[in-house]
Formats: C-alpha cells, structure tokens, sequence
C-alpha cells in the first residue's frame, strides 16, 4: 500500500483524479491553461457540476464545463467528464463507458476515468485511454469494497510533460487521508478545485474562492 499524500506531492501535475474508499470518495481537478484554472465546484441537486469561476474569461467550455458527480438510483457516479450523464442515462456504469472513449484532444488523448460506487460498499473504476492504433482501450476493475482506511486511486497522467503521459496500470492501493491533507498536498500552483465525500458528508474546496 502506498502513501497518497506522498504520490501527490511529488507529482506536480497528475491531472484529473479519482480515489475511492469505504465510506468516502475524493475528486479533484487541476490545470495548466488560464482556461482550464478558470473553474470552481458548485453543487447541484444530484452531485456537483463545473462552472468558470468568471464566466468572461471562458474561452472553449467542452472538456472543462461538466458534471463530475452525481446519483444513479442509489449508486453514486464520479468521473472527470460529461461521461458522468452518459453512465446515468444508460443506468449502467459499464453500458455507458462502452459508449465513450478518450477525450478528443491530440497529442494527449486524455483518459476519462469514471467510478460508480453502490450501496453494499462495492465500487468500480474506468479508465478509457488512446492507443497508438487510435482505438480505445477500455479497462475496469471492480472491487468487492475495501478496510477501513484504505482506498484506490486513479488519476488521468502519470505527470507532467509534453504530450502527458496517460495512466498506466491497475488503480493504486492507498492509505486515505483525510480530505485537508489531500488539498494540501496537490500542487499549489496547478490545483483546481476538490470534491470530498466521507460518509455523506460534502465538501468542496475551489482554490478561486480562496480554499
């Protein structure tokens, strides 16, 4: 088991990125562009949604204007894109991701990673990457639940660099923090916003409105 504080601090740039937990699920964005810093966390009735923090600086809204979280039924649905409404209308977590692929913007092909966690504890994580053939590799895991403490992480890069390196292999087993440690430990200068969910309860921190 690895230290998540540990991975996010030495990464300065991992991306978009997904850890669920027993009880608890954590989603944070980050960005490089003016564009993509430009975004806050705001709740909506069934999850959260994306918004430009001033919408007179929004420059292209697809790929950065979203729903990152919301219900289905009473499975819960955290992705890092408009995948999120695809799984809920489909109903399916795996239906709706088998109609997706990666994100169309070359060179990156960035993945979309997607989770859905069910009432019994159970969770799935997605992840949806470009290969060099230009199809889509779909990859799932599921997972029985986990210990108290423990949680599995995902994330879009595996660092900074130009293309970004997309994800590569299972989701991490980590040790959970708790959620001010993970805010603290992403990158100052690239960190977004973070969505924490620890036994219902919810938090958002939006570095624009100054967390």
């Amino acid at each position: 088991m690895q230290n998540l504080i540990e991975l996010l601090e030495s990464n300065p740039y991992p991306g978009r990125g997904i850890v669920v937990g027993r009880d608890c699920v954590y989603y944070w964005i980050m960005g490089r562009s003016a564009n993509s810093r430009n975004r806050v966390f705001v709740a909506t009735e069934d999850g959260i949604r994306t918004e430009a923090h001033d919408p007179a600086l929004l420059e292209d809204p697809s790929l950065i204007i979203y729903h990152p979280v919301r219900t289905m039924g009473e499975a819960l649905v955290v992705t890092n894109g408009d995948q999120t409404d695809t799984i809920v209308e489909a109903g399916d977590f795996r239906a709706g991701c088998m109609k997706r692929e990666f994100e169309p913007d070359a060179p990156n092909f960035t993945p979309r990673i997607s989770s859905v966690i069910y009432p019994d504890g159970s969770f799935e994580i997605s992840i949806l990457k470009h290969q060099e053939n230009g199809r889509c590799l779909r990859e799932f895991f599921a997972y029985e639940g986990c210990d108290e403490g423990v949680g599995y992480f995902i994330s879009t890069y595996q660092g900074d660099g130009n293309p970004l390196p997309t994800f590569a292999g299972e989701p991490i087993e980590v040790a959970m923090p708790k959620p001010d440690e993970v805010w603290a430990a992403l990158n100052a200068e690239n960190k977004v916003s973070l969505y924490t969910n620890v036994a219902g309860e919810i938090k958002l921190y939006n570095k624009n409105l100054g967390d």
